[in-house]
């Protein structure tokens, strides 16, 4: 009963563009602008409900409580007082990219047969350096069943950045696999976001057979270009390998050890000369979704994708040919691609028997059309930054939240702290 089941950030009420995120070109271009947080939260129900037609599993990641009054507390400020970068920082919705949640590995790979969560800390950015105890107590609550074992964030100084940084490579999602951890180094002109010795210390809790496990740097150029995590630049399903061609500094040597260990593996390499970084940056192509379906390897992708003639031209070439991923589905997830959150962004991916889940975590076609009834009634419609700091918008945001958790039967199930 081994079962991928994607688990996507439902979009909170407080999305907006503050432009937090250094080293991310999207979210800093648009920054200052009006965003729309009822049509982002709808952009991604849309996104999950057309995963269950394609006949995936599929789950939810709660919004964060926001403003998050705990940790501005912690600064000895509140929401009325704070800088207006503080205020900002406490109000960002970027716990909606759940691949940033946590690091996963499936029962298969670890020594003692249990699933195994790691919270991300996302301690290099301000802005999401307080989501780990949320995060922490929701999955705790979603994976309470002894089948899992989540573990608090690595500590500081060592950078976590989660599922983000991390690919599986294996014969079928209920078979041992390769995990593959992909590591920044300092230096370049952004933030290195995940730090080495951060993925071995995951690898490490989650008692992975370290012949099995790889650690990858991520290619400064690509990092230069504005790939400020590893899928931006790759993603992995099953036996499917997909990345641009300077998505690893050491790609040979990468590419070597994954086929020693995995000879069945499929390495589809997107050459420079056809897709650009820059292109492939601009459009998310590698921030997809590659899922199986009962159509053989499929790839999510935005619109933005289709829209970039150079990216289009090769997906349609590959389809056409005889490369492994047969289909390509398009979606629009065009708010969250516009603070640089992709369909990858979106989802955090746990291979697991559904039945060991709590079910409030876990949805089909009738609970996201209740959700969809939240958000229309709920979710404001527009917020400019500008207007962080009205109370009406505070008040409004924090009724829209208490809204879905009772709506999901979620009020007062977990509480967040900062116990290990």
């Amino acid at each position: 009963m081994q079962t991928e089941i994607n688990f996507d950030g439902i979009v909170g009420p407080s999305h907006n563009y503050a432009g937090l995120s250094a080293g991310n070109l999207a979210a800093t271009h648009n920054a200052g602008r009006i965003s729309h947080p009822r049509a982002a939260a709808l952009e991604g129900l849309a996104k999950m409900r057309a995963n269950l037609a394609l006949g995936l599993t599929q789950g939810i990641l709660l919004p964060h409580r926001r403003p998050d009054h705990r940790w501005l507390a912690s600064l000895a400020t509140d929401h009325a007082r704070a800088t207006p970068l503080l205020r900002a920082q406490a109000m960002s919705a970027s716990a909606m990219w759940a691949a940033n949640a946590a690091t996963v590995s499936p029962a298969p790979d670890a020594a003692d047969g249990r699933c195994h969560l790691t919270v991300a800390n996302l301690l290099t950015m301000p802005h999401r350096s307080h989501e780990w105890p949320e995060t922490l107590a929701q999955l705790r609550l979603a994976f309470a069943d002894p089948a899992f074992a989540v573990h608090a964030p690595v500590p500081p100084p060592f950078g976590d950045e989660g599922a983000a940084n991390h690919m599986r490579l294996c014969p079928s999602h209920g078979a041992p696999g390769v995990e593959v951890f992909v590591y920044t180094i300092a230096g370049g002109p952004f933030p290195a976001r995940q730090h080495p010795e951060a993925s071995a210390a995951v690898a490490r809790r989650h008692a992975l057979d370290p012949a099995k496990t790889l650690f990858v740097e991520q290619s400064p150029a690509a990092i230069a270009a504005g790939a400020f995590h590893n899928d931006v630049v790759a993603v992995a399903n099953e036996r499917v390998l997909f990345a641009h061609e300077q998505a690893f500094a050491e790609r040979e040597t990468f590419y070597a050890d994954l086929r020693r260990l995995m000879p069945a593996v499929e390495i589809v390499e997107v050459p420079a000369a056809e897709v650009s970084l820059a292109d492939a940056i601009a459009s998310y192509l590698f921030n997809a979704q590659l899922v199986t379906t009962r159509d053989g390897p499929t790839l999510i992708v935005p619109a933005e994708a289709r829209a970039n003639a150079a990216v289009w031209r090769w997906l349609e070439r590959h389809r056409a040919g005889n490369g492994p991923i047969r289909q390509v589905e398009v979606v629009d997830v065009k708010q969250s691609m516009a603070n640089g959150g992709g369909p990858a962004c979106l989802r955090l991916r746990v291979v697991a028997d559904p039945a060991r889940v709590d079910p409030r975590f876990l949805v089909d076609v009738e609970k996201i059309a209740l959700i969809e009834d939240v958000v229309r009634r709920c979710w404001p419609e527009t917020i400019d930054p500008a207007e962080l700091a009205d109370p009406a918008l505070v008040a409004a945001i924090e009724a829209a939240h208490r809204a879905l958790l009772d709506a999901l039967d979620l009020s007062d199930c977990f509480t967040i702290n900062h116990v290990a």
